[in-house]
């Protein structure tokens, strides 16, 4: 059997390769790369071949409805102009130069509650929508909307990845939500200087979606009103935090447990953003007097460059489940010798290292969180790891969260997610998302380093 940390390595260079070099298309060279490490991968014969493709199927399942909605709410708050009056709106609150801390703040906030994906999929319209007023810094606002939601989705519950993380760790959900929140704030505000210098490095203008218009920039008072344009932003944010609200009042019996359950059910990810794409649809054939054709026409276009976007993306889910067949969590803890339990704090330099392994090696943030949790904890004695550590063990699973966020690479579906609905080739994510992650994820740890030294709390 071939060693996992090898075929990991071939995976690896063999999607540079036929990307970088070959120039083959990312959809095509994540499916061959999945196939190839999957073959090299332990397993039954009759199955090396479909598990890709159950893979691939997983990760479609998960995120392809929402991103085909996502992409029709994109199109329709482009074109009505919503976009347009959300973001002059706030540039006459708040002034231009500012823009980008408006942008990092709604990416940070929203993603508390809703997903990585979805929050950049709402968020990218009023970048590009801002790009088309100002013709500047398209970059920064891409990068900041990405990282702040990117901080939260790994630092502050209750997405999986940190959720799961507390329950391992024994850490209380509270706390951490507070710490989180704490740590991300300076994590932020390093990413906000770090998208400016990537933009001025790189100053990348908007490019258009295949078969968009560029439609011209419309007069106010062809705009739809403020709390109109805003609707499809907030009404899935609304609807989806309320799943969590949910979750806690189901617990307790003297609350009904019918409007409950309707709750549930239009805070399900799916249900939110189909809600939201039919006020963004509305609003469009209003403000534009299409006709039902016509609008038709408007959302089949957006439907087209959304299926790209999720071939994509499940494929680069198919090739990190493959890079996990391959037994490299079980592998990374001999390779990097965990067995000492005498070296105190260091263990949060452990544990955001290992992390930073883990998503390197399989793409996926959620796997490398609850892995390594899973692992450290493992460690030692219940009840102990306070002792052992000499700090509160929020302070390990913000390390832990933190490590996730480096490095964000070609095998992390996240990474398509941000290329794609971007319009950036695989080189230029590389060079800046995945410069942008890694620099927010290393601010988070430091900043839980400098907390945990100066208010170990134990």
């Amino acid at each position: 059997m071939l060693d996992p940390i090898f075929v990991v390595a071939l995976g690896i260079v063999l999607v540079i390769v036929l990307i970088g070099f070959a120039r083959l298309n990312a959809f095509l060279a994540l499916l061959i790369s999945a196939v190839v490490v999957s073959l090299a991968a332990p397993g039954a014969w009759e199955m090396k071949i479909a598990r890709v493709g159950q893979a691939f199927g997983t990760t479609a399942g998960k995120i392809g409805i929402v991103i085909a909605l996502a992409a029709v709410i994109g199109k329709c708050l482009m074109d009505s102009g919503a976009a347009d009056r959300i973001v002059r709106t706030c540039l006459r609150l708040i002034g231009e130069n500012r823009a980008p801390v408006a942008l990092m703040t709604s990416g940070f906030v929203l993603s508390i509650p809703v997903f990585f994906d979805t929050v950049f999929y709402l968020l990218v319209p009023l970048a590009r929508s801002l790009y088309r007023q100002t013709r500047k810094r398209y970059v920064q606002s891409i990068l900041v909307i990405a990282g702040g939601a990117a901080i939260t989705h790994t630092l502050v519950p209750p997405t999986p990845g940190p959720l799961v993380i507390a329950e391992t760790l024994g850490v209380d959900i509270g706390k951490l939500i507070a710490a989180g929140i704490l740590v991300g704030i300076p994590a932020a505000v390093v990413g906000l200087f770090a998208a400016n210098l990537l933009d001025r490095w790189n100053p990348i203008p908007m490019r258009p979606y295949p078969g968009e218009e560029q439609l011209p920039i419309p007069r106010d008072s062809d705009l739809p009103p403020f709390g109109i344009a805003i609707l499809p932003v907030i009404l899935p944010v609304i609807l989806i935090s309320s799943n969590t609200v949910v979750q806690v009042l189901a617990k307790s019996a003297s609350f009904p447990q019918a409007p409950l359950r309707v709750l549930a059910m239009v805070g399900d990810p799916n249900a939110a953003l189909l809600l939201s794409a039919l006020v963004a649809m509305a609003t469009l054939k209003w403000k534009r007097g299409l006709s039902l054709a016509e609008l038709a026409k408007r959302c089949e276009e957006a439907l087209m460059s959304g299926g790209v976007i999720i071939l994509i993306t499940s494929a680069g889910g198919a090739f990190g489940a493959m890079l996990q067949q391959t037994g490299i969590s079980e592998r990374l803890p001999a390779l990097l010798s965990l067995e000492s339990q005498e070296i105190g704090r260091f263990w949060l330099i452990a544990a955001f290292l290992i992390a930073a392994v883990m998503k390197t090696a399989q793409g996926s943030s959620t796997v490398a969180m609850i892995t390594t949790s899973a692992m450290i904890a493992s460690l030692f004695p219940a009840g102990e790891l306070a002792s052992h550590i000499q700090c509160d063990p929020v302070y390990l699973a913000l390390s832990i969260g933190a490590g996730s966020l480096v490095f964000c690479w070609m095998n992390d579906s996240g990474f398509w997610v941000v290329a794609r609905m971007s319009g950036l080739t695989e080189m230029e994510a590389l060079r800046l998302w995945t410069v942008q992650a890694a620099v927010v994820g290393i601010a988070a740890f430091l900043a839980a380093l400098c907390a945990a030294a100066v208010f170990p709390m134990v």
